[in-house]
């Protein structure tokens, strides 16, 4: 069956919410600085409500395979930009992956970002995650800027 995208509704938040866990589960191992026990990384509700945001899901056979959002966000004075679309919540379970569903995921959010005259489009991903980062340069993006960090109670004295 063909995949359809489409925007998230608010009966898809308990399937999101268990995306949620998923993703969570799987980047602790990329990131110390995760919290024990449950974490909640967005407001997925208010991705679905806000005129500035928008939340979009790949469903097959009424079974929901993808996840991503984009937000319009404000930039710093100093660039040509004056705002930009941050991606997000990009999943996909374990089982559908390499099935091209992130892909109609950011193809949508970019149509999307168009619509709201945004051009410039931002995303994290983690250093240790080279299938991500592959994934990603696949549909056009590059790597941009590393962010680095440093816990002193790990320094020796």
């Amino acid at each position: 069956m063909k995949p359809i995208v489409r925007l998230a509704t608010k009966d898809d938040l308990p399937i999101l919410d268990t995306f949620m866990d998923d993703l969570v589960n799987a980047e602790r191992p990329m990131d110390a600085t995760i919290k024990d026990g449950k974490v909640v990384y967005y407001d997925l509700e208010n991705f679905i409500t806000n005129d500035d945001a928008v939340l979009y899901v790949v469903e097959i056979n009424d079974e929901l395979v993808a996840s991503g959002y984009a937000k319009v966000k404000p930039d710093s004075v100093y660039l040509k930009h004056n705002k930009h679309a941050y991606l997000g919540f990009m999943f996909v379970p374990e089982k559908h992956r390499g099935n091209g569903y992130n892909k109609l995921i950011i193809d949508a959010l970019l149509i999307w970002s168009k619509t709201k005259n945004v051009h410039e489009i931002r995303l994290d991903v983690y250093s240790t995650n080279p299938s991500a980062i592959k994934a990603y340069e696949k549909v056009g993006f590059s790597k941009h800027m590393i962010q680095m960090r440093l816990d002193i109670n790990d320094l020796e004295n």
